[in-house]
Parts: structure tokens; sequence; C-alpha cells
């Protein structure tokens, strides 16, 4: 197992070595580091934005997912990306359109300029800082709850949280965006091919998909059907879920980035389709291992499932394979919003490009830092917590949305979107309650926002245009 894990480790690390150095330019722009020259193509495109869509909570958060609440877990996220890739491509031209307009730092900074206020930008930065970070410590919680239930006595549990943040620093800062897109396209090869050799070995050991499906039928039909054992798959989480999941475009800045720096709307277009293909392909096959999990598994702890099924019941060769893409699916997602964190503070900044540089890099460390320290308290409700920044992010959706579809955006979403995000954050925190009249509050929130954000729209509309 060990001259398989080096073998294959090696071969990734040479290849982020060589992504790093084929990105690095030495008299660079802040922008070249940021934006990779705003030039990538279809293919580096889907795999960079299916990277860092699909990471460590897809790989093992969703097969525990399936294993413990049921089909529904194909509902809350595969139907909910196909929704996603319809709306990447209105968006996608409605933004485009309006950053070459604007001129394009960073979203913070499109919207302070759309706006012509500075809080507003604040308020975007605020809205990523505060829930991309434990989306992030989501990750390397979960790489480092697998590796320490594999190799319990390899290393201390936070070591492998801390190797993981040193290479994503080594070679973000070296490389810059560009090397990040590599590293997702390396990743997003390196997920599906092990996601799927994976899969087809635990539906194997199931005794394949209708024995499988008879036999979880047989133990816990509630498995099989909505809202499930549990009672998590009702129609309003269903629904809140797809909304989170389809505004992840407008409301985090890793994707939003993606799109402005793609080279043509064509290419944002192709890669739209491609990313919904890709949500497929990679989904599918954790409904498998969940299967097996619920079979074979039913009552074993996230860490034990996860380390016997993707592990110890693979061959040698497939669970080192396996141990390398959870590792590389959590670098990808990592290094993608550690480093959309930095942009974001960057398009705020008034300085030199230099000096601006210099702030950007120093922040992706305290970023990286922040999330190491933050990871050691996070859950083992893997899809969960992501379900939560999902959530959190998109309650900044409307100052976006109607930054992107006016010239003169309306003030009052500037408004709406801080005192919606206020109240999620006052929820999480258990001040105010969660729950209302037998409905999720992110639920009922969607609804107030969509009331109130069509009104300050078709009100605005109807304005007198004001010229200067």
């Amino acid at each position: 197992m060990i001259g398989w894990l080096v073998f294959f480790f090696g071969i990734f690390l040479a290849m982020l070595g060589y992504a790093s150095y084929r990105s690095y330019r030495k008299n660079r722009t802040s922008d070249d580091f940021i934006f990779a020259g705003s030039n990538i193509g279809t293919i580096l495109g889907f795999l960079t934005f299916s990277a860092a869509l699909f990471s460590a909570f897809t790989f093992m958060g969703m097969p525990d997912f399936f294993r413990t609440h049921g089909v529904g877990a194909w509902i809350f996220l595969a139907l909910s990306d196909a929704l996603m890739v319809f709306f990447l491509i209105w968006f996608g031209y409605a933004l485009r359109k309006r950053a070459t307009i604007k001129g394009y730092k960073g979203v913070a900074g499109l919207i302070k300029s759309c706006y012509e206020n500075s809080f507003a930008g604040y308020l975007v930065f605020a809205s990523a800082f505060l829930f991309l970070i434990p989306y992030v410590s989501i990750q390397i919680r979960g790489i480092s709850i697998f590796l320490d239930a594999a190799f319990p006595d390899m290393l201390p549990y936070w070591s492998w949280s801390a190797v993981l943040v040193f290479i994503m620093l080594i070679y973000s800062e070296i490389g810059g965006l560009k090397a990040i897109v590599y590293s997702d396209a390396i990743q997003g090869v390196i997920m599906l091919a092990v996601i799927w050799i994976i899969g087809l070995t635990c539906l194997s050991l199931a005794g394949g998909l209708e024995d499988g499906i008879a036999k979880v039928s047989a133990s816990n039909q509630d498995l099989l059907s909505l809202p499930g054992p549990n009672g998590l798959f009702s129609s309003p989480f269903l629904i809140a879920s797809a909304i989170a999941i389809v505004l992840i475009p407008v409301s985090q800045p890793q994707f939003t980035t993606r799109l402005v720096v793609m080279k043509s709307l064509k290419s944002v277009h192709r890669m739209a389709y491609a990313v919904g293909i890709f949500a497929i392909l990679v989904i599918l096959p954790t409904a498998f291992i969940g299967l097996y999990g619920a079979i074979e598994y039913p009552d074993a702890n996230t860490a034990d499932f996860l380390s016997q099924a993707l592990l110890f019941d693979q061959a040698v060769p497939v669970a080192a394979l396996a141990v390398v893409g959870l590792f590389a699916a959590c670098l990808s997602t990592t290094n993608a919003q550690i480093f959309a964190l930095g942009t974001e503070l960057r398009s705020l900044l008034n300085g030199t490009d230099q000096a601006n540089m210099r702030i950007t890099k120093l922040s992706i460390l305290a970023f990286s830092l922040i999330v190491l320290v933050f990871s050691t308290y996070m859950s083992d409700e893997l899809v969960l917590l992501a379900r939560v920044s999902f959530a959190g992010t998109s309650m900044i959706a409307p100052v976006v949305l109607g930054a992107v579809i006016f010239s003169q955006p309306p003030k009052a979403l500037i408004g709406l979107s801080t005192v919606a995000l206020i109240f999620f954050i006052l929820s999480i925190l258990g001040i105010v309650p969660d729950n209302y009249f037998g409905y999720p509050l992110d639920f009922l929130m969607y609804i107030i926002l969509f009331v109130f954000t069509t009104i300050i729209m078709v009100s605005h509309k109807k304005k007198p245009k004001t010229t200067t």
C-alpha cells in the first residue's frame, strides 16, 4: 500500500509542479496572477469549474448522504446542478456584459463600482468570508477524517490538514489562478476516474444494482422513498436546496470569476453544458457507494464507513488511487476558494499594482491559516454543512443580480441583502429560530427575497432613467 501511495502521489505532485512551472511569469501584473490572462478555453474552463464545484464533500459526503438519507440525495444535488446549468447560460452572458462595461477586479469590486457604494462591496466580501471559510474547512475536515481513520498511526490528526494547506499555498503563490486552473483539470480527471472505479466495485460487492436495491428495500424501505428515513428530504428542504445551488455562480466568487476569465461567451456556454454532463457522471457512482454502505455498514459512523468503502474494501492500487483522488479533490476546492477570497479583497483595494499583489498574497496566507484552525472544530456532517454554506452566500444574491441586470441598480437591494444575511447568521447562532410554521428558515427567506426583489426591480425599471 505504501509503495502504491508513494508512486501515485509522486506522479500527482510532479504534475502540480509542472503546472506551477508552466504558470509562472517573472514580470507579471496582479491581473495576470489573479485572472490567468482571461483566456481560459472550454475544456480547461469546464474542468476548473467542475473541480471547484465537486470536491471532497461530493467524494465522501454524498456516499454517506445516500447511505444515511436515501435516494432523495440524488434530487438534492443532481437535479439542482442540472437547473444551475440553464441558469449559467443567462447569467454568464449578463455578467460578462456588465464586466466589460465596468471592468472586473472581482465580484466585490464590481458591486462597489455598479452601486457606487463601498458598503455594497464589503457586504459581498463579508458574505464570502463568513461562509467560504467554513466550506473550505469542510473539505479539509473531510480528508482529515478519511486519512486519520485509514492511517491512524502515521501522522497526528492535524498534520494531514497542514500538509494539504502547505501544498496549496506553494503552487498557488507561484502560479496564481493559471496554476489553479491546471491543477483543477488534473484533479477533475483523477476524481472522475477514481470515483467510477470505486463506485463500480461497490456496486459489484452489493450484488449488482437490482440485487442491491432489493437488499436495501428489505433492510430499510425508507431509504428508497421521500422524505427518507430521517424525514430530511421534505419539499421545502429540496426546493430551498435547489435555489441555493442554482445561485452558487452568483454568490460564490470562485465560480463568478471563472465565468469572466473564459475567453469567449461561446466558451462559457459550452462549459455550462459540459458541467451538466460532468455532474451526472460524478454523482451517479456516489449513489452506488452509498447503496453498498446501506447494505454493509448501515450503523457505522462516517469515518468507519468511508475508510472501509473507499479504502479497505478496494484492491490495493485502487485504495491508493482513492487516497490521491480524495487529496486532489480537497486540494482543488480549497485553493479555489481561498484564492477567491484573496481576489475579492484585492478588488476593494486602491493601492499600486505591486502593493495590491503583496497584500493579496499575504491575505491568501492568512485565510489559509484561519481555515486550518477552523477545520479542527467542524462536525462530520459534510453535506449538510456544505448546504449551509450555499444558503448563506445566496442571501446576497439580490444585490449581485441587481448589479448585473441594471446599469444603475436600485440601492434598496443593498439593504435587502444585508437584512437577509444578518438574519440568516442569527439563525445559525441560535439567536432566532431556524424553523417557522413547520418550514425551514431558508425556504421562507427565499420566498421573501423573491417577492421583495421583484417589487424593487419592477419599481426601479418603471422609474425614468437619469442621465449624467
